[in-house]
């Protein structure tokens, strides 16, 4: 994805020590750029959900639209 920032929201700047510490940046992608072998056949703005398997971090280990979690991540090992 291509993506402008759009604006930087700080949060707890009303508390000295933290302010400046923690930003939220809203971004507006402006293109996707997408594998040839995803696309669906006939229709090329369109991604066949069959092909695309996306990996997702939840709670710092690794998952995959199926159940169950494909492999940890070296962030898990953080206490």
């Amino acid at each position: 994805m291509e993506a402008v920032v759009a604006a930087r929201h700080g949060i707890s700047e009303d508390t000295p020590q933290l302010r400046g510490a923690i930003n939220i940046f809203e971004l507006g992608v402006q293109r996707v750029h997408v594998r040839p072998d995803l696309l669906l056949n006939g229709a090329p703005n369109r991604i066949a959900p069959d092909k695309w398997h996306p990996l997702i971090m939840s709670f710092q280990n690794f998952y995959g639209l199926s159940p169950g979690q494909i492999h940890s991540s070296k962030l898990a090992d953080i206490p």
